[in-house]
């Protein structure tokens, strides 16, 4: 009998539900309720360039041989359970948006025109905006065969226009508009008796379509989209990898369709035709709603003057210990540093970048980069570095999706400066978060460390919650020191028996038999009579032999507590995992920290890193997780996941609460 398996996408569909739940929940203020809208339509867009081509792909294969999907709980009827979830879904977001978030807005005094023509008081300023800056970005093509044929791009909007010649009312012709992206998606227009106007683009030009089409007739007008396949091979990149990744970057948009979504008021006639004309299949079509890329409400403007709609400006903590010191890399090799994030500045990690590149004793430096901010200060920290003469080694990953333009650019940058790019390994990502420093002292060399749960990146910091480990253990910084020098060989693994590593858990070397190992350990103190329990913190649980151990363990006795943001395709209530509770958190800041305590009989051991559990992070992937040695620091992770388990509803708010209180 195999592992029992909940299918990771119906999975993710559950975590996106989660989001949406957060725009209904009226205790969260309202342009934050709209933000949760946006980063829900961010999601699903998302999930139709990259794990909808495999669905589809896969679903075609089980036609053929529906036992080849058991394995990994994917049956001929996966892609219609999924389709028929986000089609629920997207009826639900429709009552939020409509029936709780646009009342509200009125409330407020806003007004929002959401399937409403605009008011004859507005037409004179969108006339006028319609001809002096929208027309500039208009560019009709029409589907009559005498023009080249349409490229829609990827994830782009449209209006599909039907016309009727004034001459000729039983012609009809077919046009396709584009909604410039160049130009913002919301207008503000003149109030009207106290309230605020806001409008799409979209019905900024309907209104003014006939300027297009002298001597035509608007018949109708529908909004269309297609998204197109945005997953790239990069197992088989060989040769010149940045010049190899630009190009695949280029292709993606190019990639075959995904999903055409349509305007539900559309004919079905016109749909036919629309759908011959742009290649779609009958499985790719998705009914949607007059708006599309609703993801860009994230950019609804906020009138001066609205009162608690946005979430309270929290001032992130600071770390005691690092302000009080002159030299943050003396302090490092004193003691162990955690800094929490966003809860905790992300100064400090920028000042140890800073004081690397500036202080004239520091001769290396080795970093990994993931995914780089695009105005990146770490990166130019590391450009300054290698001015100052210090030797800088960056790996970069190309391959990290949708930041590979960024990346790029920045590892052009650096290059130029001086620094020694490292890039991808062929078949194998480095999703590692790690940092480090070396010190000639003239008769000795000091090491100093960073290990994080997240990237480098101090924009996403302020938003995602993540643990940075500062470290000058010798031990663990001579095993990062041997992990670079890996990485800088680009050779695999077998040939390299030298990279014994004792305190690092490192994926491709030794980090699933260690977890493994950790988890064996509380199923044999049970069985001798004394507790087991392991709690774990992840984004995502999908590897299939993780899973088993898990239910393993449950099964001998242990008391296990996940929280899994996302993917979960372990089976909560079943004999198997009777012994394991799962939570979920979706707050305000997005859960991104990787922690896992093992009970150890009462001498707990604390690990934290990059790696989540699934098939690509422990298989495909170079990551890193470090054990936290320092008591002081173990019992802070402790205290947080704490929080999260007692009450996860609340557990962000308790745990700013309690980092502030940190001494």
């Amino acid at each position: 009998m195999g592992v029992p398996l909940y299918n990771r996408d119906l999975s993710w569909l559950s975590f996106n539900y989660r989001v949406l739940l957060m725009a209904a929940d009226q205790q969260v203020p309202l342009y934050e309720r709209i933000k949760f809208l946006s980063i829900f339509s961010s999601n699903l867009d998302e999930f139709f360039r990259v794990r909808m081509p495999a669905i589809l792909t896969i679903n075609r294969v089980l036609e053929n041989d529906p036992a080849a999907g058991e394995n990994d709980s994917i049956s001929s009827d996966t892609l219609q359970q999924v389709l028929q979830e986000i089609n629920r879904q997207q009826q639900e977001y429709g009552q939020i948006f409509t029936g709780s978030v646009l009342p509200d807005l009125r409330t407020q005094g806003v007004q929002l025109y959401y399937n409403q023509p605009l008011q004859p008081a507005h037409l004179a300023f969108t006339k006028y905006y319609f001809l002096t800056t929208v027309l500039a970005y208009l560019q009709p093509v029409w589907l009559n065969g005498k023009h080249k044929k349409l490229f829609l791009e990827n994830n782009q909007l449209y209006l599909a226009v039907t016309l009727v010649p004034e001459n000729n009312t039983s012609i009809q012709e077919f046009v396709i508009v584009n909604i410039p992206a160049d130009l913002p998606r919301f207008q503000q227009l003149p109030s009207l008796e106290g309230v605020h106007y806001i409008a799409f683009l979209d019905d900024i030009i309907r209104a003014h379509l006939s300027y297009l089409f002298p001597g035509y007739t608007v018949e109708s007008c529908h909004s269309v989209k297609l998204t197109r396949n945005a997953e790239m091979d990069m197992d088989e990149v060989k040769g010149d990898i940045l010049e190899e990744v630009e190009t695949l970057i280029r292709k993606r948009e190019l990639g075959v369709p995904t999903r055409f979504l349509y305007d539900a008021a559309i004919s079905r006639s016109l749909l036919h035709f629309l759908a011959i004309q742009f290649d779609v299949q009958d499985d790719e079509q998705v009914m949607g709603g007059r708006y599309h890329n609703l993801k860009d409400l994230a950019n609804l403007p906020a009138p001066a003057g609205l009162l608690h709609v946005d979430y309270p400006k929290v001032i992130p903590a600071e770390n005691k210990a690092i302000v009080a010191t002159d030299r943050l890399l003396d302090l490092v090799l004193q003691q162990d540093l955690l800094v929490h994030l966003p809860y905790q500045r992300y100064d400090y990690i920028l000042r140890f970048f800073n004081e690397a590149a500036a202080d004239p004793d520091v001769a290396e430096i080795y970093v990994t980069l993931y995914r780089i901010a695009s105005g990146s200060q770490i990166a130019q920290a590391l450009i300054s570095a290698a001015k100052n003469g210090k030797k800088v080694t960056v790996f970069v990953e190309l391959k990290a999706r949708f930041d590979e333009a960024n990346n790029i650019r920045w590892a052009k940058k650096m290059k130029d400066a001086g620094v020694k790019l490292i890039y991808s390994i062929p078949g194998m990502k480095v999703h590692a978060k790690t940092a480090l420093v070396k010190r000639n002292r003239g008769y000795q060399w000091d090491y100093c460390g960073l290990i994080a749960t997240g990237n480098f990146n101090e924009s996403t910091a302020r938003f995602y919650t993540d643990h940075v480990l500062f470290t000058g253990h010798k031990d663990i910084t001579r095993e990062m020191e041997l992990l670079f020098l890996y990485l800088q060989s680009r050779e695999q693994p077998a040939g390299y028996q030298f990279l014994q590593f004792q305190h690092l858990l490192v994926a491709q070397f030794n980090m699933t038999e260690r977890f493994t190992g950790l988890i064996d350990r509380e199923i044999v103190h049970v069985k001798e009579g004394k507790p087991g329990r392991i709690i774990i913190k992840i984004n995502n649980l999908q590897e299939r032999g993780m899973i088993s151990k898990l239910y393993e363990a449950s099964q001998a006795g242990v008391q296990i507590d996940l929280i899994v943001r996302s993917i979960n395709c372990l089976v909560p209530d079943i004999a198997e995992s009777k012994n394991i509770r799962i939570i979920r958190i979706v707050d305000r800041y997005l859960e991104h920290a990787r922690v896992f305590i093992f009970h150890n009989n009462n001498q707990e051991e604390v690990y934290m890193g990059s790696a989540d559990w699934m098939n690509r992070n422990l298989h495909r992937r170079i990551e890193v997780c470090v054990p936290v040695y320092d008591p002081a620091l173990q019992q802070q992770l402790k205290d947080i996941v704490r929080l999260q388990l007692q009450d996860p509803a609340k557990a962000q708010l308790a745990i700013q609460q309690y980092v502030q209180n940190i001494v």
